[in-house]
């Protein structure tokens, strides 16, 4: 007489750890203490804050357009030459001044990144721009017209003010800020929830629970049920801590700063952060699951975390080195590399209205992570499962 076994589907079996895990984690008291881990990270969120800072100060500067006429356009460059060594001034550019081309098309212009623009002549100059940018530049283009008419008397010229609403160096100013914020909220969520994972599955060999999992599911079900189910968890104690937030937000009212809208819209940029998030937190945690899996004890999971972290940090500083100059090669190996793809799309969603880059990448992130997942659990089978002793082949008597 036989007795036949049928093995859980991937899916089905997935499930089923998914839920297993969710539900034991869930009512532990170590998820209480977790719910309580964002105050460790307000140090980390001080030294973000100042790294944005950094990024929004390294961005290509804003310029000022000169829009005089040729002969007067090229006496205020030479004055500007013979000045910037011993004064900092704004970088410039020479723009036609026939009437082609008005102040504001010029600073619509998201390819040249004008700050403000200088009309009229050098005997009545006119500065066109933001009001906080054009009034920050005013004493610097007195100086250099004065330079530039040859006036002996050393008399500033009058600088007449025109400001506008806004410029492009501005918005490209607030989008930086927005997505260095972005980027720094998907690390410090990652950093915080990813670490569950990392000593999870090393519980369970202990425990020889895997084995039993093993035995009666497919590995790769195992990975991917206790990845999602740590998403799940991740994403109900987002939920608490956003009730915090906006909570103190409510409470600050008018206190709180505002922040500058993302090139994508708010609706649509949440919900690629939530994507992104989901999809870091899948990449990474699938690469803290293999390392748990294969080390045999906690302590050596523990020993394991520091590298891990480092990663983490790692990724987390290029992606914040690389958003500050969109497009370069720098910029675009963060993309496509797997783990900081998350944080450099986030980024690119504060900075560029494009949508397809946002598909492609998805997609790609996607692909990593049942990449990882199928690797980590082809290697507990061949290096841990398969660890013991061999057994003597049997003798015929």
């Amino acid at each position: 007489m036989t007795i036949a076994t049928a093995r859980l589907g991937l899916i089905r079996a997935a499930y089923v750890v998914a839920r297993r895990d969710f539900r034991a984690i869930l009512f532990s008291k170590a998820f209480v203490l977790f719910l309580l881990g964002p105050l460790f990270f307000l140090g980390i969120s001080v030294v973000a804050g100042s790294l944005g800072a950094k990024a929004a100060t390294s961005a290509a500067p804003a310029r000022l357009a000169v829009a005089l006429p040729a002969q007067e356009a090229a006496r205020f460059t030479a004055a500007h030459a013979y000045l910037e060594d011993a004064v900092e001034l704004p970088p410039i550019r020479q723009v036609p001044a026939d009437g082609t081309r008005d102040t504001a098309a010029l600073l619509a212009d998201d390819s040249a990144n004008y700050g403000a623009v200088l009309a009229g002549s050098l005997a009545a100059p006119r500065l066109v721009g933001t009001a906080e940018r054009i009034e920050a530049w005013q004493g610097e283009v007195a100086l250099i017209a004065a330079q530039a008419r040859g006036d002996a008397s050393g008399t500033l010229p009058a600088i007449a003010l025109e400001p506008t609403r806004s410029s492009v160096a501005n918005t490209r100013s607030s989008r930086v800020a927005t997505a260095t914020g972005a980027v720094t909220l998907l690390f410090l969520l990652t950093m915080l929830l990813a670490g569950m994972v990392l000593s999870n599955l090393v519980e369970e060999k202990a425990n020889k629970i895997i084995e039993i999992l093993a035995a009666a599911i497919p590995m790769d079900a195992v990975f991917i049920g206790k990845l999602f189910a740590m998403l799940a968890l991740s994403f109900l104690g987002i939920a608490v801590w956003g009730s915090l937030a906006l909570l103190i937000i409510g409470a600050g009212g008018a206190a709180v700063p505002e922040v500058p809208d993302p090139a994508v819209g708010w609706p649509l940029f949440v919900t690629l952060f939530v994507l992104y998030f989901s999809m870091g937190y899948l990449l990474i945690g699938s690469v803290f699951l293999t390392i748990g899996s294969m080390a045999p004890t906690v302590r050596d999971v523990q020993t394991l975390s520091m590298p891990a972290t480092i990663l983490q940090l790692a990724v987390f500083f290029l992606s914040t080195f690389a958003l500050g100059s969109p497009g370069s090669p720098v910029e675009l190996f963060s993309a496509i590399f797997p783990l900081s793809s998350p944080y450099a799309m986030v980024a690119r969603a504060a900075q560029s209205d494009a949508l397809w880059p946002h598909l492609l990448a998805l997609a790609w992130q996607a692909v990593w992570v049942t990449l990882f997942v199928r690797i980590g659990a082809t290697l507990f089978r061949r290096k841990v499962m398969k660890s013991g002793p061999a057994r003597r082949p049997a003798t015929a008597r």
